[in-house]
């Protein structure tokens, strides 16, 4: 439908602002991570480098955490063990279990994207103000809080 003369068009919502600003943050992250010779990273591999624990976590905490099933979060854990990312090791505490761990590759990248992503930011802060990077960061945290279940 067109708009009428005097029409003001509506505006974009704003989770779709949000969804298209991650959109190009990851694109950027996973384009200079592959320039740093980390190919083949892909953001759903996140599910598995932002919840494992430094010393290793078992398969059942990382689809925990992440939300995904065990099944899912397997499929992630054999793609990144196929890069070099993970490795799976016996559980000192249950030897019938296995812990998944960052190989030295595994904890490199994740520097690195941790790095990259500051850079973004820095960058934003760079082009828009830090104070309004601030905000944002400030903003959307609040965001979160409001939207959590159970929230006070």
């Amino acid at each position: 439908m067109a708009a009428r003369d005097g029409d003001v068009a509506p505006k974009v919502p704003i989770p779709a602002l949000l969804a298209h600003a991650k959109d190009l943050s990851v694109e950027e992250l996973h384009r200079r991570l592959a320039e740093e010779g980390f190919e083949g990273i892909r953001y759903r591999h996140g599910s598995v480098f932002r919840h494992i624990d430094p010393e290793g976590s078992r398969l059942t905490v990382l689809a925990e955490r992440s939300g995904l099933t065990k099944q899912a979060l397997g499929e992630l854990v054999s793609e990144l063990e196929q890069g070099g990312h993970v490795e799976r090791i016996i559980d000192p505490a249950d030897r019938r279990a296995k812990i998944i761990r960052l190989t030295d590759r595994g904890r490199e990248s994740q520097i690195a994207a941790a790095r990259i992503l500051m850079d973004i930011e820095r960058s934003w802060a760079a082009e828009l103000g830090q104070n309004r990077v601030d905000a944002l960061r400030t903003t959307l945290e609040e965001v979160i809080r409001l939207q959590l279940p159970g929230r006070a």
